[in-house]
């Protein structure tokens, strides 16, 4: 009798445990993405929601026993081609200049002309990826250069409009992204609070800036990279070389801000420990990289620049005259095309801008300096 109840006993502790297995099958960990730095395309506007198994499945010619033959299909192929170049046009205080008619523009595509068909100018959201170098080298807690590169995250991060998008990216050895595009101010003063003890001594310059600029090209509207950076670049995995090619293809504009300039002038190598022609290589990078994307270079010497320089990045990408044409190349050989943008007269001279006081006015057209052809689908 006993040997019964015992068997009895083991088969129940037995179906219970077969049953508790199969339930955490049907349980498992949830599984969270990690950052983008890139703006994700709307989804479509029905917002209902379905499951795979409310939903009959869709009939398809492949379920059945003689399948399509693909190569009966027609095929198609485009030759339509269009570049759009972002132009700011401004004085020698950064400002932009506006009302400039459409038929003073002229694009130049390796040194052809090229003929301009659309348009427009006027104010747009910006979308904006902070990249900000916050190593244990140059930022040591509480040192003058890590104030300075905080006053500059914050003050930026202060200026910007409520529609505005915004990532902040921060690197030293390796890039990590502390927080996504949003419009959401909270997320974005959550992630500079994390600008506080710096890790690693190396500034990873050129993996930080290609590796941000991949992420964005995708991403459509106006957009920009905001380098807050000594421009020192200490254990990248790629060179400058490539580093330049890679943002010319990628074709974001970088607005680049300079560290250590007053304290390289006051202190000199002691003070900053790089000597001047450190600083000059790193300035001149950042310069090429700014000049090549259509961007801008700043190299402030005083904290009351601040707002000024954050005032001039605005301008240049929020008012902006936006050129679109079709190349004359029609090859789809993927190779880099240079582009240049002037203001002319109905000669071909340069235009000559006047000020309120119909004086002479000395401008600068800043757009990028080309653009990477696509290749022809086999």
């Amino acid at each position: 009798m006993r040997a019964w109840i015992t068997a009895i006993v083991c088969a129940t502790v037995l179906v219970v445990a077969l049953a508790g297995l199969v339930m955490a099958q049907d349980q498992g960990p949830a599984t969270t993405s990690s950052g983008t730095v890139a703006k994700k395309k709307p989804a479509d506007t029905d917002t209902t929601t379905t499951t795979d198994g409310d939903l009959p499945k869709i009939p398809s010619e492949y379920t059945k026993k003689d399948k399509l033959d693909v190569s009966t299909l027609q095929t198609f192929k485009t030759e339509v081609d269009q570049v759009t170049v972002d132009v700011a046009v401004v004085d020698k205080s950064g400002r932009f200049i506006p009302d400039i008619p459409k038929t003073s523009f002229r694009v130049l595509e390796d040194n052809v002309p090229q003929q301009v068909t659309g348009f427009s100018k006027g104010e747009a959201p910006m979308t904006v990826a902070m990249v900000i170098e916050f190593s244990a080298r140059f930022q040591r807690l509480y040192g003058s250069t890590w104030f300075e590169t905080l006053n500059l995250a914050w003050g930026f991060a202060s200026t910007l409009k409520p529609e505005d998008y915004v990532a902040v990216v921060a690197y030293d050895m390796k890039t990590e992204i502390l927080s996504d595009f949003t419009t959401n101010r909270m997320q974005t003063q959550e992630a500079l609070h994390r600008l506080t003890i710096p890790a690693w001594n190396e500034a990873n310059l050129f993996d930080a800036i290609t590796d941000t600029a991949g992420r964005m090209s995708g991403i459509e509207g106006r957009k920009a990279i905001l380098l807050i950076s000594s421009g020192v670049d200490t254990f990248s995995k790629i060179t400058f070389d490539k580093t330049r090619k890679m943002l010319q293809e990628d074709g974001v504009p970088i607005y680049a801000i300079g560290l250590m300039q007053a304290l390289q002038i006051m202190g000199g190598p002691r003070a900053t420990g790089l000597s001047d022609m450190d600083l000059l290589v790193a300035d001149n990078e950042m310069k090429t990289f700014a000049s090549e994307t259509g961007g801008q270079v700043f190299l402030p010497r005083f904290m009351g620049e601040f707002g000024g320089i954050f005032q001039q990045i605005h301008e240049s990408l929020r008012n902006q005259y936006v050129l679109t044409y079709s190349p004359s190349n029609k090859a789809h050989d993927g190779a880099y095309r240079k582009i240049k943008v002037q203001l002319v007269d109905h000669d071909g001279n340069p235009v000559a801008l006047k000020d309120e006081k119909g004086k002479p006015l000395k401008y600068t057209v800043v757009a990028k300096a080309g653009y990477k052809a696509p290749r022809a689908v086999e």
